[in-house]
């Protein structure tokens, strides 16, 4: 996460409304660049001579603040002037001051809950010229109110005029306070930072009964809203977000807001100032999930100039792309990124409004999505930090990240806790880059340690199994799941242990520790004629996809799972796991043109169900009933790319690579663009009634292995590369 900075100055503060810091300093210009370093919590914005340093918002990216707190890095060496200059910083909540107690997750009791908090230097030419210490001035800003999911509350009238700018006089401000410095070490921020990436204007507004204003964005995303509005000073405007409508019209909150227990939810409040002129605003300190606003206030002299929706995530480069003839797939496709980026709001989300909360199954079953699409290993280096971070001495992991405290003893497991090791593997396979697994092998192997002491007979029971089944069933699978991913990780971490050069020890321990588990597993849950568990579609798919089959019943596995596939019209008859077993497996055993329908499927279950109703983003159940922004069913976008455009890394990194495209579900062309870290990876193929045309790209340095439809195998080397075969 970062280098280290030997500090000087003080932790400073003023409160937690919004407060304003400010100090005044002299700077000649020197031969070097000029560094702001500045750890502001839980969110800060930094000015310098009256100008915002830079475009990044909702900054410093949270941490586990017991262990680790980031502080940014900003050159303003262009933003100052020889003479006096001034920095100012403003200070918001963040996740680091969650007071509400009738919230749930238990952020209320953090230990490291505090009213936000400043540390800064500034350093010119190696030296610092100014640090924090009880000579900073501070203020009450416009901001009245900030919370992380309730929302925020500005007053345009106690806005302060230049209020960063050297020239201002701020005598009449209070002296800084003197704080207790935060837990956890400072360490520079290394990531993407979240910014505002595209800005979308209204698609449509209905006036409502009581005069409020209902504004459609289109599109499900994450941010706030931005009004341009002139009106009478003191007018207050109600600013509510929301991703459905009531029949009425109306905004309807109540499938997201059943956690927020005390305050408002998904609430902001503008009071204008008056400017004859006209004002825009947007909030600072809060972020929401919607597709809907309606502002309410509005007074007969009020004109709403306009209203966009702002949509913020970390500022990933795009890496990846596919389209295709079906349109169905091409929307899904944009459905899986935009919920992707819209639960990357700093760290990987279940959803950006009912919890924003980082769980860590969502994280690790969206992964590759993610690393097909965007490159976010900077991202998910920082997540994988906090994981460890909240890691118990037993080896105990939780199911959120950041936690309070919360997530110990419900909502982790096996299948959840398996992001410690599948995504630094997935960051090795798709980009060669092995620095999680050395930095984090002994949290790997503490955790596995955790979950011997936790088994009976190698078997795991503890767990949430298929989560959100359809028709919200009980999920029956947890100690078949649970038991899968604790042979997983034991295998994968027996890979990692040659990798590390723990071969001899760690390597022989923990296969054995892997092949005990299989042979247990196979035990409590083989039944034979390929049937395994309660014969669901994911109890078939998870030993397939996770390698616990037995030898020689592979086939008759498949051969079933496909058959009741087919038998009940390839609906998605099971939950988050096997949305990614299922699909994957079926291709794997030559029958993508099941799996192929099942993401195409507009009948209830399926993910086309979705698309048919309207989606925008991949919903948290099949019915729609609860959140419409969740990404954990979302790995239908890595099976996109890994089985229609047919590509796979053979080696990390895509030194070597396969492509086995399937011209499946009446698809007659496809287009597939992937940047590796050794170029980029284009698969162009068409169908022609009985033809099969592809046209290949492969980087400098890398070669490829191609498999046709029909069979036909071939090696291509860099350059592009043309195939054709007939289809019978």
């Amino acid at each position: 996460m970062g280098k280290q900075h030997s500090w000087e100055g003080i932790w400073i503060s003023a409160g937690e409304k919004g407060p304003l810091l400010r100090r005044s300093f002299e700077w000649e210009n020197g031969s070097g660049q000029v560094y702001a370093l500045v750890a502001g919590l839980g969110w800060h914005e930094l000015y310098v001579n009256g100008k915002k340093a830079d475009s990044r918002v909702l900054s410093p990216v949270v941490t586990q603040y017991e262990k680790r707190v980031s502080y940014i890095r900003y050159d303003i060496t262009a933003l100052l002037k020889p003479g006096k200059n001034a920095l100012g910083v403003m200070l918001g909540n963040g996740w680091y001051n969650c007071r509400f107690p009738k919230n749930v997750w238990n952020f209320d009791s953090a230990s490291w809950i505090d009213v936000p908090k400043l540390l800064c230097n500034v350093v010119a030419d190696g030296r610092v010229i100014l640090k924090t210490d009880r000579s900073w001035k501070t203020a009450d800003g416009p901001i009245r109110f900030n919370s992380l999911r309730n929302g925020e509350y500005y007053d345009a009238r106690r806005e302060i005029d230049g209020w960063s700018a050297p020239e201002f006089d701020d005598s009449a401000w209070a002296d800084a306070v003197q704080c207790a410095p935060p837990p956890g070490v400072l360490v520079e921020e290394d990531m993407e930072p979240c910014r505002e990436c595209e800005c979308f204007p209204q698609a449509g507004v209905k006036i409502l009964a009581d005069g409020s204003l209902v504004y459609d964005f289109g599109r499900n995303l994450t941010g706030w809203a931005r009004i341009r509005v002139r009106g009478a000073a003191g007018t207050v405007l109600t600013l509510r977000y929301a991703e459905c409508l009531a029949e009425n019209g109306d905004i309807d909150q109540g499938n997201i807001n059943l956690y927020v227990r005390e305050g408002e939810f998904q609430t902001d409040r503008y009071t204008l100032r008056g400017a004859p002129e006209g004002e825009t605003w947007s909030p600072r300190f809060t972020y929401h999930g919607f597709r809907y606003v309606k502002i309410s206030g509005c007074r007969p002299d009020t004109e709403l100039e306009s209203v966009e929706a702002v949509f913020i995530h970390n500022a990933f480069a795009s890496i990846g792309l596919i389209k295709c003839s079906s349109e169905l797939l091409n929307r899904l496709f944009k459905c899986v990124r935009q919920s992707y980026l819209s639960n990357f709001t700093g760290i990987p989300t279940d959803c950006p409004h009912r919890e924003k909360n980082g769980w860590t199954g969502d994280a690790q079953l969206a992964c590759e999505t993610g690393l097909w699409n965007y490159n976010s290993v900077r991202a998910y280096k920082h997540f994988i930090q906090m994981l460890v971070d909240a890691q118990r001495p037993s080896g105990q992991l939780p199911g959120i990240v950041p936690t309070g405290g919360w997530g110990y003893n419900w909502g982790s497991g096996p299948a959840w806790d398996s992001a410690l090791f599948e995504i630094p593997f997935r960051v090795l396979r798709f980009f060669g880059d092995d620095e999680m697994i050395r930095l984090h092998y002994g949290a790997m192997r503490r955790y596995l340690d955790f979950c011997a002491g936790m088994s009976e007979d190698h078997l795991l029971r503890f767990g949430l199994g298929d989560w959100c089944m359809p028709d919200r069933a009980p999920v029956n699978t947890v100690e078949l799941t649970s038991s899968a991913f604790y042979y997983r990780d034991a295998w994968l971490f027996s890979r990692f242990a040659t990798l590390v050069g723990e071969a001899e020890n760690d390597a022989l321990l923990y296969g054995r520790l892997a092949e005990d588990i299989k042979a247990s597993f196979n035990r409590k849950f083989y039944h034979g004629d390929g049937v395994f568990g309660d014969g669901s579609l994911t109890a078939l798919a998870a030993p397939l996809h996770l390698g616990l089959a037995p030898q020689g019943e592979e086939r008759k596995i498949a051969d079933l799972l496909a058959s009741k596939v087919a038998a009940a019209g390839c609906r998605a008859n099971f939950g988050i796991l096997g949305a990614k077993y299922v699909p994957r497996v079926l291709a794997d055993y030559g029958y993508a043109e099941l799996a192929c329908r099942i993401l195409m499927q507009e009948e209830y279950p399926g993910w086309g169900y979705w698309i048919r109703h309207g989606a925008t983003t991949l919903w948290e159940d099949w019915k729609g009933g609860t959140s419409r922004n969740h990404i954990m069913f979302g790995d239908v976008g890595a099976w996109m790319f890994e089985y229609l455009a047919g590509v796979r890394p053979l080696k990390n990194g895509f030194s070597e690579f396969r492509v086995a495209p399937n011209a499946v579900c009446g698809l007659t062309n496809l287009i597939m663009t992937h940047d590796t870290p050794r170029g980029r990876i284009v698969v162009d193929w068409t169908r022609e009634e009985k033809r099969f045309i592809l046209t290949l790209t492969v980087p400098k340095g890398t070669s490829a292995e191609v498999v046709l439809p029909g069979g036909d195998r071939s090696r291509a080397g860099e350059g592009v590369q043309f195939f054709e075969v007939d289809l019978d």
